[in-house]
């Protein structure tokens, strides 16, 4: 066991690390997110905009700015996670391959970027609905919350994959940009004609859009939406996992792969099955944390 956590913490303390070095992303979640929920808000016209509820059935009519602003807000923790976890993905790729050539187990270094994902996208949603009740007092504030939380898990995740898959980070920004913008403008029936089209229940953040929505204007509970949002989630995880697996396989041919040393005997173990790594694999781990 002390084997599984002092693997996972070291991992976890790199994902973090590497998030921390890109103060670009720390600049916009801490300008960014205010100023786009507050343009939004007070640029937009609070005449009421009539609607249906999906996940409720209710009928509708909240002031326009109010309703685009909940938009806004999706739009910036989705833009935000999807960032800053394609930008470590992209650039800390061959490290994660060194570290799993170095015998590092993979499974650790999943859990960690999914940890650093899941506190990434919390505080980011937590800054963006306390910026939303400042502006206007939603029906549901800790729904809103969860709400913009599972989006931003799900765009994170389609980050992480973007990472693994495209080549160039111009590319990511813009496939991470483009779906996030054509997924909420879709949705919102001030600015789409046909967000009560039953093809909008297939995009990313449909769930996230009706709990964050029921959250603003309405007290009914909506479980099933968040619960569609964190399959979406499932699915993108899934799909980052597979790219994350094939930017770590070793490209050697099997007979060139050096063969892993036997314990010595009488070697003490951490685990059953998990005999204590030797000094020479702590060294390497640590040379290649700090050349990152």
């Amino acid at each position: 066991m002390r084997f599984h956590l002092s693997r996972f913490a070291l991992a976890t303390g790199f994902a973090l690390t590497e998030h921390g070095r890109n103060r670009f992303a720390m600049v916009l979640v801490v300008l960014f997110v205010p100023l786009w929920t507050t343009l939004v808000f007070l640029t937009m016209s609070d005449t009421p905009a009539h609607m249906q509820l999906r996940a409720t059935g209710e009928t509708l009519t909240p002031p326009g700015n109010q309703l685009t602003g909940i938009s806004g807000a999706l739009n910036a923790v989705t833009l935000i996670t999807g960032f800053m976890m394609f930008s470590a993905s992209f650039t800390g790729s061959r490290f994660d391959r060194r570290l799993a050539m170095a015998g590092y187990p993979r499974a650790h270094l999943v859990l960690a970027k999914v940890t650093a994902l899941a506190l990434i996208s919390a505080v980011v949603a937590a800054y963006a609905a306390a910026i939303t009740c400042l502006a206007w007092t939603p029906r549901q504030p800790l729904l809103l919350a969860a709400a913009l939380f599972s989006a931003g898990l799900t765009y994170g995740a389609l980050g992480v994959g973007f990472g693994s898959v495209l080549r160039r980070e111009v590319e990511g920004m813009f496939a991470i940009a483009m779906t996030s913008v054509i997924d909420l403008v879709l949705q919102n029936p001030i600015t789409s004609s046909g967000a009560d089209s039953p093809l909008v229940r297939y995009l990313p953040s449909y769930g996230a859009v009706q709990a964050s929505t029921a959250a603003g204007f309405s007290t009914n509970p909506v479980p099933r939406h968040l619960a569609i949002q964190l399959l979406w989630f499932a699915g993108a995880a899934l799909i980052a996992l597979v790219g994350f697996g094939r930017s770590t396989r070793s490209t050697l041919p099997v007979h060139a792969r050096a063969p892993e040393p036997a314990p010595a005997r009488g070697a003490p173990c951490l685990a059953e099955g998990h005999p204590s790594p030797p000094p020479q694999q702590e060294d390497n781990l640590k040379r290649l944390s700090r050349r990152s």
